[in-house]
């Protein structure tokens, strides 16, 4: 959006800096515990400090910032315990979701399924781990999406955020693309099977996996 065109005060400045401040989060462009500075952040994106602090407030609540008393606000650091506690939480709405897609799935949406898979063996056998990051984060998109849950797509997206750091980090460890790929199969193939207890205890295996990962 240019400069001259955004709103400097009231809702619409809030969600905007909202916004950029949550996709800088998320794409690792903030570090944890990095410190954000009402007026440095007010200055970059064009608003006033009521809306930056009102836009910092909303992400608290979101669990991606946390405001230390006397010291103003942070990226929110998520240790690993907590990294566990909310895969865990995740095992139950994501395997709620995949029973739900294998149920719901049009012919279409399966063959999506199937192209996804085929594109994170490709990744994976490419040694890019980046690439199968990101699909791998489509293929769970993907399965919500399909499942129709949005009360459950909801919780995750809240979920989800609060792991970027440790997805990254995942991610790039030696030998893991690997490790996950036949879990990830395993879903696609339960889905397309039409079966959704094995497509709920796949999701449940390989969110064990991720947690078992986290704790290495």
């Amino acid at each position: 959006m240019p400069k001259e065109a955004r709103p400097s005060t009231g809702e619409q400045a809030k969600q905007h800096a909202f916004t950029l401040l949550r996709q800088a989060i998320l794409h690792g462009e903030m570090a944890p515990a990095q410190r954000l500075v009402e007026n440095e952040l007010a200055e970059e994106f064009g608003v006033t400090r009521a809306s930056i602090r009102a836009a910092l407030i909303d992400l608290e609540a979101q669990g991606l910032v946390e405001r230390i008393r006397n010291r103003g606000s942070r990226v929110r650091v998520v240790t690993v315990e907590e990294a566990v506690a909310i895969t865990e939480c995740r095992m139950v709405l994501e395997g709620l979701c995949a029973a739900k897609a294998a149920v719901a799935a049009s012919d279409e949406q399966l063959t999506e399924l199937a192209d996804l898979g085929a594109a994170m063996k490709k990744a994976v056998a490419a040694g890019e781990p980046v690439t199968y990051s990101e699909l791998n984060q489509e293929l769970h998109a993907k399965i919500r999406l399909i499942s129709g849950q949005q009360t459950a797509v909801e919780l995750l997206e809240r979920l989800n955020a609060q792991l970027v750091r440790h997805r990254f980090q995942l991610a790039l460890r030696p030998g893991r693309p690997q490790h996950s790929l036949n879990e990830h199969l395993a879903m696609i193939e339960t889905i397309r099977a039409r079966d959704p207890q094995a497509a709920e205890a796949a999701v449940r295996a390989h969110l064990t996996s991720v947690i078992d990962a986290l704790r290495d």
